[in-house]
């Protein structure tokens, strides 16, 4: 009887804690990623910049380039610059607009990537997807997933709190997504890998239900491995389907229609997932999953982060047209703007213990 496995696409090595910036040195060496020493180290002009001193001596070989931004443009233009000095492999230093940059750039090229996260603010950090900003607003590449991740979690503590929060409302995301990809299974009979869907769900709910916050080490590390799991999870089916349904289509509405108003990715995708669960009729899930954003600092409605009741409406509206072919529970029920409205004031209603007005 034959046996038939599944060869998972992963990072060679994955390590995540204090100090984990000392075995990047090691980890070239170790896995064969750079075996000549000709090696691109490309940076961000601020976290990753700060980190070369340190970083420099155990990399003497190295050739250092700046990362500009997070754009379709600046991706391309670092891919001219590192053209021309025959490197092995790219180590790309930042927070996930610079990776998502620098794992672009690498693909155009066809090198090897390592990627030295600086911050936890999404799961682009493990992913096959770079999210890049464009002419047309923001689009989302096909990219190899990184060939080897370090996160040293005493350089995490040391970025901005926003970010770690962005990433903890973008893997509790998962759970909504999920669920959307179930539906989608059940009423069109789509695909739905049990594998993929179960690594994304259980990193999700992992975040959700860790007792830590986000100085504590241990949180920490279970954030930055269920933002690994998310984009391995998306790397073994080879579409976004783990970890992007109905939160991530209203964020992206959001972006596309207020695009200087647009807040960050994880806090619009969390209060998304929120919004979503509620529309699914799971009101204990939807509440609990706000009680988890509320827990870490995150927004649970949509005038938290500037945006008012009719603006969010119209959002979630809009929010089918900017995934042609997806289905969630958005397409599922086909709302009509009053639908929304009224859904809408339940669960405000819902996450913040008042009575809930009539949603039907």
């Amino acid at each position: 009887m034959p046996v038939l496995n599944r060869l998972t696409p992963s990072p060679v090595a994955v390590h995540i804690r204090p100090g984990a910036l000392d075995d990047l040195a090691g980890v070239l060496a170790d896995e064969r990623i750079s075996v000549s020493g000709r090696l691109a180290v490309a940076a961000s002009g601020g976290s990753g910049l700060r980190l070369r001193e340190r970083l420099a001596p155990a990399l003497p070989g190295a050739a250092w380039y700046e990362v500009g931004g997070g754009t379709l443009d600046d991706a391309i233009r670092l891919a001219d610059e590192l053209k021309g000095g025959r490197h092995d492999a790219v180590v790309g230093l930042g927070g996930g607009k610079s990776i998502d940059c620098v794992k672009f750039a690498a693909a155009r090229l066809g090198l090897p990537m390592v990627a030295v996260a600086t911050n936890l603010s999404h799961d682009g950090i493990c992913s096959p997807v770079s999210g890049l900003d464009n002419d047309a607003g923001r689009g989302s590449y096909g990219v190899p997933p990184p060939i080897a991740l370090l996160i040293d979690l005493d350089v995490i503590r040391k970025a901005p709190p926003r970010f770690v929060r962005s990433g903890i409302g973008d893997v509790l995301s998962n759970i909504s997504a999920v669920a959307d990809w179930e539906l989608s299974h059940r009423v069109n009979g789509e695909k739905l890998d049990g594998l993929g869907a179960a690594m994304a769900r259980q990193a999700g709910e992992a975040v959700l239900r860790h007792p830590g916050g986000c100085g504590d080490d241990a949180f920490l590390t279970t954030l930055a491995e269920g933002l690994v799991l998310s984009g391995i999870a998306m790397s073994i089916v080879g579409h976004t389907r783990p970890a992007s349904g109905a939160c991530h289509e209203i964020s992206h509405a959001l972006d596309l229609l207020y695009p200087r108003r647009a807040a960050g990715h994880g806090e619009q995708v969390g209060i998304g997932a929120a919004f979503a669960m509620h529309l699914r009729g799971e009101h204990e899930q939807s509440r609990l999953m706000a009680a988890g954003l509320r827990r870490h600092g995150l927004p649970v409605a949509a005038e938290e982060i500037g945006f008012s009741d009719e603006e969010f409406v119209r959002a979630v509206e809009f929010a089918p047209e900017t995934r042609p072919g997806r289905y969630t529970i958005l397409e599922h029920l086909g709302l009509s703007r009053t639908d929304i409205e009224r859904a809408y004031a339940a669960y405000v209603a819902a996450v913040r213990g008042g009575p809930a007005p009539d949603a039907t």
